[in-house]
């Protein structure tokens, strides 16, 4: 039987990263990982191969919607194959990057699944492997609607999203999350009709309010239409393709499409883990139990990433797998969760950290709010991209930024500004003082800042 320092349960970013670090601290690692590809959803099913659609389809529609803008008239045609195989290059690029870094690293790679025999003991196949440390980052699945399973042709989840063989002429997402959002622009952009069925009363509804309405009239500018406050009851799969049975307001009605993309979130995966065997008991949501130092019930058994409390974002599993490695070393890692950004990679892209501002009322705090639209940023105006906008939230007496939520081009790559004020406690004052390049989209960021305690210049 094989015996390491640290074993861990899932190659996704949150388990592999966890890995190379518990490597790099000098410890004798394997990774155990169930699916032929390293990586786990976010590579593989998720995060990577939607951007890559997201970016192929945002080039094509730009073109095809502001090319004669710019003076380039072209006849465009969409090689929707050719696009989904360089899908699938870039995966497999990030694929063999990971088996390359367990290599440097000296990570072991275990194929096939695991379950415990005893707290300290996994079996995989016909292979026992034991382990002081054993770190669970086994990750999420699509939830399905119970009375509509999914069969990844007519009900398809995100994984068959991401695996079409064409475009359909219609497509109807059951929850408009930001999962859901992102793959029907995709297909909106490629020519879909695509029409959101949301439970709740506005779109994204983890975002700030202001921003999740502006950002719903952005998209229905770009012919995606949403029903809200709509429950689907019942769903059957016909010749033609699905008709879904809905309630709003107490009346029924149906809808039909070719495709129904079910989006209505994901759950922890834990299945024949054999939890049990290692005297560990999930709460009432089906998580893993931790404590603040990521440990379960076994003190050697740690968990991280989307089986454990807390948004499953790819990047918290990733913070999550550091720092119980360095816990494991014998270091004292901090994440701040309140500095944690979260992106919805349409076009403009849509990104917040922090609080929103129905979160800081409710938490009783006094705040001040600054707002800066695009319409007044050069930049923007340069690109022909002027939807969008910066809210920056303060607090009204230590002038500290409480939350930052931008839509915009690159709002992805924006946001890092609020992350870096929320994690070094900066003031609204310092990123209204700061320089910003001109001209440059980072400059609303610096306006609404001024715009909290004194006037913006450019409004």
């Amino acid at each position: 039987m094989e015996t390491y320092d640290v074993v861990v349960i899932g190659a996704g970013p949150g388990g592999y990263v966890a890995a190379i670090r518990a490597a790099q601290n000098g410890l004798n690692v394997a990774c155990i990982e169930k699916n032929p590809e390293l990586g786990g959803t976010c590579l593989n099913v998720g995060c990577i191969p939607s951007k890559s659609l997201l970016q192929s389809s945002e080039l094509y529609a730009h073109m095809r919607d502001h090319g004669a803008d710019h003076g380039i008239n072209a006849d465009l045609k969409i090689d929707f194959s050719q696009m989904m195989g360089r899908k699938e290059r870039v995966v497999s690029t990030f694929n063999q990057g990971i088996k390359g870094l367990f290599r440097k690293n000296k990570v072991t790679t275990i194929a096939g699944h695991a379950q415990f025999i005893d707290p300290h003991t996994l079996q995989v196949g016909d292979q026992h492997v034991s382990a002081r440390h054993i770190i669970i980052a086994t990750g999420s699945e699509p939830t399905p609607l119970p009375f509509l399973p999914f069969d990844e042709q007519k009900i398809i989840s995100s994984t068959g999203a991401l695996a079409l063989s064409a475009v359909p002429e219609s497509l109807i997402v059951v929850g408009a999350g930001v999962i859901g959002v992102e793959l029907g622009s995709v297909y909106a952009r490629l020519g879909a009709k695509v029409h959101f069925i949301e439970f709740m009363d506005r779109i994204c509804p983890t975002l700030d309010t202001q921003i999740s309405k502006e950002f719903q009239k952005i998209l229905e500018k770009q012919g995606l239409t949403f029903d809200l406050s709509t429950k689907v009851t019942a769903g059957e799969v016909t010749d033609s393709g699905v008709e879904l049975t809905v309630e709003k307001e107490g009346s029924a009605g149906s809808l039909t499409a070719n495709i129904a993309l079910i989006a209505v979130g994901r759950r922890p995966f834990v299945d024949g883990l054999a939890l049990d065997k290692a005297q560990i008991t999930l709460n009432a949501q089906k998580q893993i139990p931790v404590n603040p130092s990521f440990q379960t019930a076994q003190p050697h058994i740690f968990a991280i990433g989307d089986v454990i409390d807390g948004p499953m974002l790819a990047h918290k599993a990733s913070d999550e797998g550091v720092a119980v490695a360095d816990l494991i070393a014998g270091k004292t890692p901090h994440i701040n969760y309140a500095a944690i950004p979260n992106v919805v990679y349409t076009y403009p892209e849509v990104a917040s950290v922090g609080l929103t501002e129905q979160e800081a009322k409710e938490m009783g705090l006094p705040i001040k709010t600054g707002l800066f639209s695009l319409k007044a940023n050069s930049r923007a105006g340069c690109m022909g991209e002027t939807d969008g906008l910066v809210k920056l939230i303060a607090h009204e007496a230590t002038h500290h930024l409480l939350g930052m939520h931008i839509i915009a081009p690159h709002a992805g790559e924006l946001i890092h500004e609020g992350v870096m004020a929320l994690q070094t406690r900066s003031t609204v004052h310092t990123m209204a003082t700061a320089s910003h390049a001109h001209p440059t989209l980072a400059e609303a960021i610096k306006e609404a800042a001024h715009a909290i305690f004194e006037k913006p210049i450019h409004i």
